[in-house]
Protein backbone atom coordinates (compact mmCIF):
# COMPACT_ATOMS: atom_id res chain seq x y z
CA UNK A 1 0.00 0.00 0.00
CA UNK A 2 1.83 3.55 -0.85
CA UNK A 3 2.34 5.61 1.60
CA UNK A 4 -0.04 8.50 2.10
CA UNK A 5 1.88 11.96 0.65
CA UNK A 6 1.58 15.32 2.58
CA UNK A 7 2.88 16.97 -0.79
CA UNK A 8 0.64 18.38 -3.65
CA UNK A 9 0.29 17.04 -7.17
CA UNK A 10 2.72 20.59 -8.13
CA UNK A 11 4.70 20.07 -5.00
CA UNK A 12 5.86 16.24 -5.64
CA UNK A 13 6.21 17.14 -9.62
CA UNK A 14 8.54 19.69 -8.68
CA UNK A 15 10.68 17.45 -6.20
CA UNK A 16 11.25 14.91 -8.79
CA UNK A 17 12.13 16.92 -11.03
CA UNK A 18 14.76 18.42 -8.56
CA UNK A 19 15.87 15.01 -7.53
CA UNK A 20 16.53 14.11 -11.32
CA UNK A 21 18.15 16.77 -12.31
CA UNK A 22 20.65 16.77 -8.75
CA UNK A 23 21.42 12.22 -10.11
CA UNK A 24 22.21 14.27 -14.00
CA UNK A 25 24.23 16.78 -12.17
CA UNK A 26 26.38 13.66 -10.58
CA UNK A 27 26.49 11.78 -13.51
CA UNK A 28 24.72 9.03 -12.22
CA UNK A 29 22.49 8.79 -15.31
CA UNK A 30 21.41 4.74 -15.06
CA UNK A 31 19.74 5.94 -11.15
CA UNK A 32 18.46 9.36 -13.01
CA UNK A 33 17.13 7.10 -16.07
CA UNK A 34 15.30 4.54 -13.47
CA UNK A 35 13.51 7.20 -12.00
CA UNK A 36 12.62 8.70 -15.02
CA UNK A 37 11.41 5.88 -16.26
CA UNK A 38 8.99 4.82 -12.52
CA UNK A 39 7.82 8.71 -12.43
CA UNK A 40 6.91 8.92 -16.10
CA UNK A 41 9.21 11.36 -16.88
CA UNK A 42 10.87 10.88 -20.18
CA UNK A 43 13.27 13.15 -21.62
CA UNK A 44 10.74 14.07 -23.97
CA UNK A 45 8.98 15.30 -21.18
CA UNK A 46 11.08 16.56 -19.14
CA UNK A 47 14.43 17.25 -21.39
CA UNK A 48 18.06 18.03 -20.30
CA UNK A 49 17.79 21.82 -20.72
CA UNK A 50 14.68 21.86 -18.42
CA UNK A 51 16.51 19.80 -15.91
CA UNK A 52 19.57 22.40 -16.35
CA UNK A 53 17.04 24.64 -14.77
CA UNK A 54 16.26 22.24 -11.58
CA UNK A 55 20.15 21.67 -10.53
CA UNK A 56 20.95 22.98 -7.65
CA UNK A 57 17.83 23.61 -6.19
CA UNK A 58 17.29 20.31 -4.49
CA UNK A 59 20.66 21.41 -2.19
CA UNK A 60 19.22 24.76 -1.64
CA UNK A 61 15.79 23.69 -0.25
CA UNK A 62 18.20 21.02 1.85
CA UNK A 63 20.05 23.63 3.56
CA UNK A 64 17.23 26.31 3.90
CA UNK A 65 15.58 23.49 5.77
CA UNK A 66 18.54 22.51 7.88
CA UNK A 67 18.69 26.59 8.68
CA UNK A 68 15.10 26.75 9.66
CA UNK A 69 15.09 24.02 11.71
CA UNK A 70 17.75 25.44 14.07
CA UNK A 71 15.81 28.75 13.72
CA UNK A 72 12.53 27.34 15.15
CA UNK A 73 14.74 25.48 17.60
CA UNK A 74 16.08 28.58 18.76
CA UNK A 75 13.04 30.18 18.70
CA UNK A 76 11.09 27.40 21.22
CA UNK A 77 13.92 27.54 23.77
CA UNK A 78 13.94 31.73 23.80
CA UNK A 79 9.93 31.44 23.86
CA UNK A 80 10.03 28.60 27.12
CA UNK A 81 12.53 30.70 28.42
CA UNK A 82 10.05 34.07 28.50
CA UNK A 83 7.73 31.69 29.33
CA UNK A 84 8.86 30.63 32.70
CA UNK A 85 9.98 34.64 33.22
CA UNK A 86 6.46 35.33 33.15
CA UNK A 87 5.22 32.81 35.40
CA UNK A 88 7.84 33.50 38.01
CA UNK A 89 7.04 37.01 37.78
CA UNK A 90 4.68 38.87 40.01
CA UNK A 91 3.02 38.40 43.38
CA UNK A 92 0.29 35.95 42.34
CA UNK A 93 3.61 33.79 41.56
CA UNK A 94 3.68 31.86 44.76
CA UNK A 95 -0.03 31.36 45.40
CA UNK A 96 -0.30 30.28 41.66
CA UNK A 97 2.35 27.56 42.47
CA UNK A 98 1.08 26.14 45.72
CA UNK A 99 -2.30 25.91 44.81
CA UNK A 100 -3.74 23.00 44.87
CA UNK A 101 -6.00 20.99 42.10
CA UNK A 102 -7.73 19.35 44.48
CA UNK A 103 -9.23 22.14 45.66
CA UNK A 104 -9.70 24.20 42.45
CA UNK A 105 -12.64 25.44 41.34
CA UNK A 106 -14.58 27.38 38.68
CA UNK A 107 -14.90 31.01 39.40
CA UNK A 108 -16.31 34.47 37.91
CA UNK A 109 -15.20 35.74 35.38
CA UNK A 110 -14.87 33.28 33.01
CA UNK A 111 -11.78 32.82 30.78
CA UNK A 112 -13.22 32.69 27.65
CA UNK A 113 -17.13 33.55 27.04
CA UNK A 114 -17.87 31.66 23.06
CA UNK A 115 -20.43 32.90 20.63
CA UNK A 116 -21.27 32.11 17.44
CA UNK A 117 -24.51 30.09 18.05
CA UNK A 118 -27.69 31.61 16.99
CA UNK A 119 -29.84 29.45 19.23
CA UNK A 120 -29.45 28.09 23.14
CA UNK A 121 -26.50 25.70 23.65
CA UNK A 122 -27.57 22.47 24.52
CA UNK A 123 -24.46 20.44 25.38
CA UNK A 124 -20.99 20.51 25.38
CA UNK A 125 -17.85 18.19 25.36
CA UNK A 126 -14.15 18.16 25.59
CA UNK A 127 -11.83 16.20 22.84
CA UNK A 128 -10.00 13.72 25.23
CA UNK A 129 -6.31 14.59 24.40
CA UNK A 130 -6.39 18.22 22.46
CA UNK A 131 -7.87 20.85 23.11
CA UNK A 132 -11.11 20.69 21.27
CA UNK A 133 -14.23 21.85 22.39
CA UNK A 134 -17.55 20.48 20.62
CA UNK A 135 -20.78 22.06 21.83
CA UNK A 136 -24.08 21.16 20.64
CA UNK A 137 -26.97 24.07 19.75
CA UNK A 138 -30.90 24.11 18.69
CA UNK A 139 -29.93 25.73 15.54
CA UNK A 140 -28.99 22.28 14.10
CA UNK A 141 -25.35 22.45 14.08
CA UNK A 142 -22.32 21.82 16.06
CA UNK A 143 -19.44 24.34 16.72
CA UNK A 144 -15.68 23.20 17.28
CA UNK A 145 -13.79 25.83 19.34
CA UNK A 146 -9.81 25.99 20.70
CA UNK A 147 -10.48 25.93 24.45
CA UNK A 148 -6.50 27.43 25.17
CA UNK A 149 -7.18 29.99 22.29
CA UNK A 150 -10.99 30.54 22.98
CA UNK A 151 -11.50 30.59 19.07
CA UNK A 152 -13.58 28.92 16.71
CA UNK A 153 -12.26 26.53 14.67
CA UNK A 154 -15.36 24.71 12.45
CA UNK A 155 -19.48 24.45 12.36
CA UNK A 156 -20.25 21.18 11.60
CA UNK A 157 -23.62 21.05 10.06
CA UNK A 158 -25.87 17.61 9.02
CA UNK A 159 -28.56 16.96 11.22
CA UNK A 160 -31.91 18.65 10.29
CA UNK A 161 -33.36 19.87 13.47
CA UNK A 162 -32.31 20.58 17.56
CA UNK A 163 -28.88 19.13 18.39
CA UNK A 164 -29.17 17.71 22.23
CA UNK A 165 -26.35 16.12 22.89
CA UNK A 166 -22.51 15.36 21.84
CA UNK A 167 -19.42 13.13 23.31
CA UNK A 168 -16.06 12.17 22.16
CA UNK A 169 -15.03 8.87 22.46
CA UNK A 170 -14.31 5.76 20.30
CA UNK A 171 -11.85 2.94 19.99
CA UNK A 172 -8.81 3.49 21.25
CA UNK A 173 -6.73 5.56 18.87
CA UNK A 174 -9.46 6.50 16.30
CA UNK A 175 -11.62 9.02 18.59
CA UNK A 176 -14.81 10.08 17.09
CA UNK A 177 -17.58 12.73 18.00
CA UNK A 178 -20.84 11.65 18.14
CA UNK A 179 -24.19 13.92 18.37
CA UNK A 180 -27.79 12.87 18.56
CA UNK A 181 -30.84 15.31 17.61
CA UNK A 182 -34.84 16.38 17.54
CA UNK A 183 -34.27 14.47 13.60
CA UNK A 184 -33.91 11.23 15.57
CA UNK A 185 -30.85 10.17 14.20
CA UNK A 186 -27.12 9.89 15.54
CA UNK A 187 -24.28 10.71 13.66
CA UNK A 188 -20.64 10.28 14.06
CA UNK A 189 -18.02 12.67 12.69
CA UNK A 190 -14.13 12.06 12.01
CA UNK A 191 -11.86 14.72 14.10
CA UNK A 192 -9.29 13.40 11.95
CA UNK A 193 -11.11 14.01 8.38
CA UNK A 194 -12.26 17.70 9.16
CA UNK A 195 -15.39 16.27 11.03
CA UNK A 196 -16.82 14.78 7.83
CA UNK A 197 -19.92 12.62 8.74
CA UNK A 198 -18.55 8.96 8.74
CA UNK A 199 -22.23 7.02 9.61
CA UNK A 200 -25.71 8.03 10.49
CA UNK A 201 -27.32 5.76 13.33
CA UNK A 202 -31.40 5.37 12.48
CA UNK A 203 -33.58 3.49 14.75
CA UNK A 204 -34.99 5.68 17.34
CA UNK A 205 -38.79 6.50 16.63
CA UNK A 206 -38.90 9.79 18.59
CA UNK A 207 -36.14 12.35 19.61
CA UNK A 208 -32.78 11.51 20.50
CA UNK A 209 -31.62 13.07 23.67
CA UNK A 210 -28.56 11.58 25.22
CA UNK A 211 -25.77 10.08 23.73
CA UNK A 212 -22.24 8.94 25.28
CA UNK A 213 -19.31 6.52 24.24
CA UNK A 214 -19.23 3.68 26.96
CA UNK A 215 -15.22 3.46 27.32
CA UNK A 216 -13.78 0.36 27.06
CA UNK A 217 -13.95 -3.01 29.49
CA UNK A 218 -12.53 -6.13 29.96
CA UNK A 219 -15.12 -8.32 30.77
CA UNK A 220 -17.64 -7.13 28.63
CA UNK A 221 -15.34 -7.77 25.73
CA UNK A 222 -16.01 -3.85 24.46
CA UNK A 223 -13.23 -2.28 23.40
CA UNK A 224 -14.49 1.34 23.36
CA UNK A 225 -16.33 0.36 20.32
CA UNK A 226 -20.05 0.95 22.30
CA UNK A 227 -22.51 3.88 22.14
CA UNK A 228 -25.29 4.47 24.34
CA UNK A 229 -28.03 6.65 23.72
CA UNK A 230 -31.76 7.45 25.56
CA UNK A 231 -34.87 8.87 23.25
CA UNK A 232 -38.16 10.11 23.68
CA UNK A 233 -39.17 6.69 22.35
CA UNK A 234 -38.62 5.33 26.31
CA UNK A 235 -35.63 3.49 25.48
CA UNK A 236 -31.60 3.07 25.59
CA UNK A 237 -30.05 1.18 22.51
CA UNK A 238 -26.41 0.20 22.66
CA UNK A 239 -24.78 0.91 19.36
CA UNK A 240 -21.61 -0.24 17.52
CA UNK A 241 -19.91 2.63 15.86
CA UNK A 242 -17.54 -0.11 14.28
CA UNK A 243 -20.46 -0.92 11.66
CA UNK A 244 -23.15 1.14 13.05
CA UNK A 245 -25.63 -1.37 14.34
CA UNK A 246 -27.65 -1.30 17.21
CA UNK A 247 -26.83 -4.68 18.81
CA UNK A 248 -29.09 -3.79 22.37
CA UNK A 249 -32.56 -2.02 22.72
CA UNK A 250 -32.90 -1.62 26.42
CA UNK A 251 -36.74 -1.29 27.79
CA UNK A 252 -37.68 -0.19 31.34
CA UNK A 253 -38.25 3.40 31.96
CA UNK A 254 -42.06 4.07 31.93
CA UNK A 255 -41.08 7.80 30.31
CA UNK A 256 -38.55 9.25 28.43
CA UNK A 257 -35.52 8.52 29.69
CA UNK A 258 -33.57 12.13 28.98
CA UNK A 259 -30.26 11.61 30.09
CA UNK A 260 -27.46 8.32 30.59
CA UNK A 261 -24.14 8.16 31.48
CA UNK A 262 -22.05 5.17 31.67
CA UNK A 263 -19.66 4.23 34.21
CA UNK A 264 -15.66 4.32 33.82
CA UNK A 265 -15.23 0.78 33.34
CA UNK A 266 -17.89 0.62 30.81
CA UNK A 267 -20.04 -2.06 32.40
CA UNK A 268 -22.86 -0.29 34.30
CA UNK A 269 -25.01 2.41 32.56
CA UNK A 270 -27.14 5.29 34.91
CA UNK A 271 -30.48 6.35 33.24
CA UNK A 272 -32.79 9.01 34.52
CA UNK A 273 -35.75 11.08 33.20
CA UNK A 274 -39.42 12.15 32.89
CA UNK A 275 -40.70 8.98 35.27
CA UNK A 276 -38.84 10.58 37.85
CA UNK A 277 -36.98 7.67 38.39
CA UNK A 278 -33.06 6.73 38.18
CA UNK A 279 -32.38 3.28 36.80
CA UNK A 280 -28.72 1.36 36.95
CA UNK A 281 -28.27 -1.11 34.48
CA UNK A 282 -25.83 -3.99 34.53
CA UNK A 283 -24.52 -4.76 31.08
CA UNK A 284 -21.21 -6.80 31.85
CA UNK A 285 -23.47 -9.23 30.77
CA UNK A 286 -25.14 -11.04 28.19
CA UNK A 287 -28.22 -9.05 28.59
CA UNK A 288 -28.68 -5.81 30.34
CA UNK A 289 -30.58 -5.92 33.88
CA UNK A 290 -31.94 -3.37 35.74
CA UNK A 291 -30.14 -4.03 38.86
CA UNK A 292 -31.71 -0.80 41.02
CA UNK A 293 -34.45 1.54 40.35
CA UNK A 294 -34.36 4.78 42.69
CA UNK A 295 -37.16 7.24 43.42
CA UNK A 296 -37.70 10.47 44.89
CA UNK A 297 -37.31 13.08 43.09
CA UNK A 298 -40.90 14.76 42.60
CA UNK A 299 -40.46 16.05 38.97
CA UNK A 300 -38.55 14.88 35.65
CA UNK A 301 -35.26 14.14 36.04
CA UNK A 302 -32.93 16.16 33.49
CA UNK A 303 -29.45 15.01 34.02
CA UNK A 304 -27.18 12.10 35.99
CA UNK A 305 -23.40 11.28 36.77
CA UNK A 306 -21.55 8.32 38.82
CA UNK A 307 -19.24 9.50 41.22
CA UNK A 308 -15.59 9.02 40.75
CA UNK A 309 -13.96 6.28 43.06
CA UNK A 310 -11.80 9.54 44.43
CA UNK A 311 -15.25 10.54 45.59
CA UNK A 312 -16.25 7.34 47.67
CA UNK A 313 -14.04 8.55 50.64
CA UNK A 314 -16.52 11.25 51.47
CA UNK A 315 -19.50 9.59 50.39
CA UNK A 316 -19.12 6.29 51.88
CA UNK A 317 -18.92 8.32 55.06
CA UNK A 318 -22.05 10.44 54.41
CA UNK A 319 -23.81 7.07 54.02
CA UNK A 320 -22.61 5.76 57.49
CA UNK A 321 -20.29 2.96 56.30
CA UNK A 322 -17.44 2.17 58.49
CA UNK A 323 -15.41 0.65 54.77
CA UNK A 324 -14.78 2.60 51.76
CA UNK A 325 -15.50 0.95 48.83
CA UNK A 326 -12.95 -0.56 46.39
CA UNK A 327 -11.93 2.17 43.18
CA UNK A 328 -12.43 -0.41 40.99
CA UNK A 329 -15.77 -0.89 42.11
CA UNK A 330 -17.35 1.31 39.74
CA UNK A 331 -21.17 2.05 40.33
CA UNK A 332 -21.45 2.75 44.46
CA UNK A 333 -22.33 6.17 44.11
CA UNK A 334 -24.57 8.20 42.11
CA UNK A 335 -26.11 11.33 42.01
CA UNK A 336 -29.13 12.91 40.11
CA UNK A 337 -30.72 16.47 39.22
CA UNK A 338 -34.23 17.14 38.68
CA UNK A 339 -36.63 20.14 37.98
CA UNK A 340 -37.71 20.15 41.36
CA UNK A 341 -34.50 22.05 41.81
CA UNK A 342 -32.98 19.39 43.83
CA UNK A 343 -29.73 16.86 43.61
CA UNK A 344 -30.03 13.63 45.30
CA UNK A 345 -27.11 11.27 46.12
CA UNK A 346 -27.65 8.02 45.86
CA UNK A 347 -25.61 4.16 46.84
CA UNK A 348 -25.74 0.95 44.93
CA UNK A 349 -28.69 -0.48 46.88
CA UNK A 350 -30.65 2.86 45.71
CA UNK A 351 -30.74 4.59 49.11
CA UNK A 352 -30.79 8.32 48.60
CA UNK A 353 -27.87 9.53 50.73
CA UNK A 354 -28.50 13.50 50.96
CA UNK A 355 -30.66 15.84 49.05
CA UNK A 356 -28.96 18.88 47.97
CA UNK A 357 -31.19 22.17 48.03
CA UNK A 358 -29.84 25.72 47.03
CA UNK A 359 -30.91 26.00 43.40
CA UNK A 360 -34.14 28.13 42.59
CA UNK A 361 -35.03 26.60 39.61
CA UNK A 362 -34.87 23.65 37.32
CA UNK A 363 -31.00 22.08 37.99
CA UNK A 364 -29.78 20.99 34.48
CA UNK A 365 -26.28 19.56 34.45
CA UNK A 366 -23.76 17.52 37.15
CA UNK A 367 -20.40 17.48 36.92
CA UNK A 368 -18.10 15.63 39.90
CA UNK A 369 -14.66 16.98 40.59
CA UNK A 370 -12.09 14.43 39.12
CA UNK A 371 -10.34 14.66 42.93
CA UNK A 372 -13.65 13.83 44.22
CA UNK A 373 -14.58 16.22 46.82
CA UNK A 374 -17.04 18.62 45.02
CA UNK A 375 -19.82 18.26 43.09
CA UNK A 376 -20.97 20.99 40.31
CA UNK A 377 -23.91 21.42 39.06
CA UNK A 378 -25.81 24.25 37.00
CA UNK A 379 -29.61 25.43 36.48
CA UNK A 380 -32.49 27.37 35.15
CA UNK A 381 -31.54 29.91 37.87
CA UNK A 382 -28.42 31.11 36.02
CA UNK A 383 -26.09 29.70 38.69
CA UNK A 384 -23.25 27.37 39.13
CA UNK A 385 -23.14 25.86 42.00
CA UNK A 386 -20.31 23.93 43.98
CA UNK A 387 -21.21 21.25 46.85
CA UNK A 388 -18.17 20.04 49.05
CA UNK A 389 -19.15 16.40 49.57
CA UNK A 390 -16.56 16.44 52.78
CA UNK A 391 -18.76 18.84 54.50
CA UNK A 392 -22.27 16.49 53.74
CA UNK A 393 -22.90 18.57 50.61
CA UNK A 394 -22.65 21.88 51.73
CA UNK A 395 -23.06 24.57 48.77
CA UNK A 396 -19.49 26.32 49.34
CA UNK A 397 -19.53 28.77 46.20
CA UNK A 398 -21.88 29.73 43.91
CA UNK A 399 -20.94 31.75 40.47
CA UNK A 400 -23.55 34.09 39.49
CA UNK A 401 -24.12 37.25 37.78
CA UNK A 402 -22.42 36.29 34.60
CA UNK A 403 -24.84 34.06 32.90
CA UNK A 404 -27.45 35.85 30.87
CA UNK A 405 -30.14 33.04 30.77
CA UNK A 406 -30.38 29.50 32.19
CA UNK A 407 -27.42 27.19 32.30
CA UNK A 408 -28.33 23.98 30.54
CA UNK A 409 -24.75 21.79 30.39
CA UNK A 410 -21.72 21.48 32.24
CA UNK A 411 -18.78 19.44 31.32
CA UNK A 412 -14.96 19.28 33.06
CA UNK A 413 -12.26 18.44 30.89
CA UNK A 414 -11.16 14.90 30.82
CA UNK A 415 -7.40 14.19 32.42
CA UNK A 416 -5.35 13.17 29.84
CA UNK A 417 -3.22 9.89 29.62
CA UNK A 418 0.51 10.25 27.85
CA UNK A 419 -0.37 7.56 25.20
CA UNK A 420 -3.89 8.81 24.84
CA UNK A 421 -5.84 8.64 20.99
CA UNK A 422 -3.40 8.94 18.49
CA UNK A 423 -5.77 10.72 16.24
CA UNK A 424 -6.63 14.44 16.75
CA UNK A 425 -5.71 16.66 14.74
CA UNK A 426 -6.72 20.30 14.35
CA UNK A 427 -9.50 18.72 11.60
CA UNK A 428 -7.59 20.62 8.42
CA UNK A 429 -4.81 17.71 8.47
CA UNK A 430 -2.30 19.64 11.21
CA UNK A 431 -1.65 17.99 13.84
CA UNK A 432 -2.14 19.48 17.60
CA UNK A 433 0.19 19.38 20.50
CA UNK A 434 -1.42 17.40 23.03
CA UNK A 435 -2.01 18.39 26.34
CA UNK A 436 0.39 17.72 28.98
CA UNK A 437 0.30 14.69 30.73
CA UNK A 438 2.48 14.32 33.74
CA UNK A 439 5.91 12.35 32.83
CA UNK A 440 4.40 8.87 34.69
CA UNK A 441 1.97 8.37 32.03
CA UNK A 442 -0.54 8.45 34.62
CA UNK A 443 -4.11 10.87 34.15
CA UNK A 444 -2.76 14.50 34.69
CA UNK A 445 -5.88 16.50 35.94
CA UNK A 446 -6.97 19.59 33.93
CA UNK A 447 -8.83 22.63 35.51
CA UNK A 448 -10.90 23.10 33.02
CA UNK A 449 -15.01 23.64 32.82
CA UNK A 450 -17.09 24.39 30.27
CA UNK A 451 -20.65 25.52 30.67
CA UNK A 452 -23.36 25.77 28.08
CA UNK A 453 -26.47 28.50 27.99
CA UNK A 454 -29.22 29.97 27.25
CA UNK A 455 -28.39 33.90 26.47
CA UNK A 456 -31.74 36.03 24.94
CA UNK A 457 -32.03 34.15 21.58
CA UNK A 458 -28.74 32.69 21.11
CA UNK A 459 -26.03 30.56 23.11
CA UNK A 460 -22.90 30.79 24.75
CA UNK A 461 -20.22 28.75 26.25
CA UNK A 462 -17.82 29.52 29.26
CA UNK A 463 -14.55 28.64 29.66
CA UNK A 464 -13.46 28.47 32.91
CA UNK A 465 -9.59 27.23 33.68
CA UNK A 466 -6.82 27.83 36.56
Amino acid sequence: MAAQSFLTDRQAEELHKSIIAYLTSLNLTTTASTLRAELNLPEDVFDPAKAKQYEGLLEKKWTSVIRLQKKVLDLQAENAHLKNEIENAGPLALSRKNQDPANWLPKAPPRYTLEGHRLPITAVAFHPVFSSLASASEDYTIKIWDWKLGELERTVKGHTKAVLDVDFGGPRGNTLLASCSSDMSIKLWDPADQYKNIRTLHGHDHIVSSVRFIPANSTTGAGGNLLVSASKDNTLKLWDVTTGYCVKTIEGHNDWPRAVAPSADGRWLLSTGSDKAARLWDIGGREPECRVVMFGHENFNLCCAFAPPSSYPYLARLAGHEKVPPANSSAEFMATGSRDKQIRLWDKRGQCLKVLEGHDNWVRGLVFHPAGKFLISVADDRTMRCWDLSQEGKCVQTVSGIFDGFVSCVRWAPGVIKDGPANGDAGDGTPRKKVAADVNGAAQMRCVVATGSVDGTEGKIRIFAN
